[in-house]
């Protein structure tokens, strides 16, 4: 970001701070002053986003797909279902995503006592930055097996429908542009291993069949880790040791051998997702690991390894974070669910030290590793749940002149011990919040870190308050996006 406009969004908090208010008036044209990063032309618009682990789950409603008319393809009814912005340019996709934020900053103005704003806003929103790359950026997609347009129930893809409707179609995602053609061509393959397989696909568990879902990860130097997810239902460990056979053979030297792996991981698991620890990766085929160059940094990539799928887009979201920061040499930052270290890691220069908080054992050791690799040494890593480690932790760092708080939970949120420790720690003088869905459980936390003192809650220490927004688009062609929240005393 260039220092100019560094210097025109640091000057907004000392000038807000000085009027002695808890909300602030802002415009339309004040968001706009802001810039990070670099502003992008328009982009032609892309059809499609990889769909989540288990895009069949059943709608909230409880009602089933709806699904265009015969005459639409499959490849535009799937883009329809999980794109909902892929008929819009880009451009218009980034004012959409604007004005989603605005909307929940509305919502949280509301919820916080005595506060209003121009426009309804407790605080200035900038506008959405941009994802620099807009097609082939996903960096991990995960392709499920079912039954295809044709009734094969060896089909690899993604799905349209619901599980209580019973209409789940598994379609091929040849035409998803966000995804590299490496996903692809990796997916393709692997339809082609299990048709020819004679084991049956794995659609229901209680129904048998051991072939499920495959993962591909690949960086930018083109390097492509694939997991294969395997439900041994009753097989004996010598036969599922001869499948693993030819799954190699097929990949390494059969017509598999295009897609050119650097790693192919099998884990067999009787359940739907599990962690390293419950039932290991095993590496059938090439290196354990691959790496990936974010700002400088180099990051290891573990199967299971907790890793923005859009690259160019997490530089940006680094960038952002690190200069809200604004951490110096007097700053100890507290990096709250920090996975590999990619926040903390991108921060530190400059910060007196960095500690790190991360229940998963795979992360915190990638993210010791991590550091490193890099050169890092003020950086550390604790392993727990943050609602344990963090209450324990504060009281060993009252003699720290100044911290500041990094938080980037999942959709779940903050646990309210979380949010009551930051809250009463007086140090904390400086929030960071990155949240992928700031209207769900994300504003509970956001009104209780900025609520009045409160007895009963046991929330003591003086409120925080909003003094930015920032929107950074790390999901093209769909609603998502993330959303930085700059808090302060």
């Amino acid at each position: 970001m260039a220092a100019a406009s560094l210097s025109r969004l640091l000057g907004i908090v000392p000038q807000l701070i000085s009027r002695q208010l808890f909300c602030f008036h802002t415009s339309q044209r004040c968001c706009t002053n802001v810039t990070f990063g670099q502003s992008l032309g328009p982009t032609t618009a892309a059809k499609q986003e990889n769909v989540r682990k288990h895009p069949a789950k059943k709608q909230k409603s409880g009602k089933t797909a709806k699904f265009p008319s015969t005459n639409v393809t499959w490849e535009e009814r799937l883009a329809d279902a999980v794109t909902p912005l892929w008929r819009m340019n880009y451009e218009e996709q980034l004012q959409v995503k604007y004005e989603a934020q605005k909307r929940t900053l509305q919502l949280l103005t509301t919820r916080i006592t005595n506060c209003s704003g121009t426009d309804g806003l407790c605080c200035p929103l900038h506008s959405t930055l941009p994802s620099p790359v807009t097609v082939g950026y996903r960096n991990k997609s995960t392709f499920s097996v079912n039954r295809g347009p044709d009734g094969n129930p060896k089909t690899v893809g993604h799905y349209i429908g619901t599980g209580k409707g019973r209409n789940i179609v598994c379609t091929h995602s040849d035409h998803l542009v966000n995804m590299p053609e490496k996903h692809k061509q990796v997916a393709r393959g692997y339809e082609q291993f299990i048709r020819h397989s004679p084991l049956d696909p794995c659609i229901l568990f209680h129904e048998g069949g051991h072939w499920r879902e495959i993962t591909v990860r690949t960086n930018r130097k083109g390097d492509t880790m694939a997991i294969v997810y395997f439900h041994p239902q009753d097989l004996e460990k010598e036969e599922i040791s001869k499948h693993q056979k030819s799954l190699v053979e097929y990949f390494t030297t059969g017509p598999g051998a295009v897609c050119e792996l650097t790693s192919l991981y099998f884990q067999e698991s009787a359940m739907t997702r599990c962690l390293h620890e419950e039932s290991p990766y095993q590496l059938l085929y090439g290196v354990p690991y691959i790496f990936e160059e974010v700002l400088g940094l180099t990051f290891r990539i573990s199967p299971d390894a907790f890793f923005q799928v859009n690259t160019e887009g997490a530089e940006v979201l680094y960038r952002t974070v690190r200069d809200l920061i604004r951490a110096s040499g007097d700053y100890i930052v507290l990096d709250v669910c920090c996975g590999t270290g990619a926040v903390g890691l991108t921060v530190c220069q400059g910060a007196a030290r960095v500690i790190g908080i991360e229940l998963i054992d795979q992360a915190v050791e990638d993210a010791q590793c991590n550091a490193v690799l890099n050169g890092i040494d003020n950086c550390e890593f604790l392993k727990g749940k943050a609602e344990i480690v963090l209450p324990e932790l504060l009281p060993s760092l009252e003699g720290a002149k100044f911290l500041v708080a990094v938080v980037n939970p999942s959709r779940a949120g903050l646990h309210y011990r979380v949010v009551r420790a930051i809250r009463n720690c007086e140090q904390i003088r400086r929030l960071v919040y990155i949240s992928c869905k700031p209207d769900g459980e994300a504003m509970r936390n956001f009104v209780e870190l900025c609520c009045l003192p409160d007895q009963q809650k046991k929330l003591f220490g003086d409120p925080f308050i909003p003094m930015l927004a920032v929107p950074v688009d790390m999901f093209p062609h769909t609603p998502h996006c993330e959303l930085v929240l700059l808090f302060e005393r």
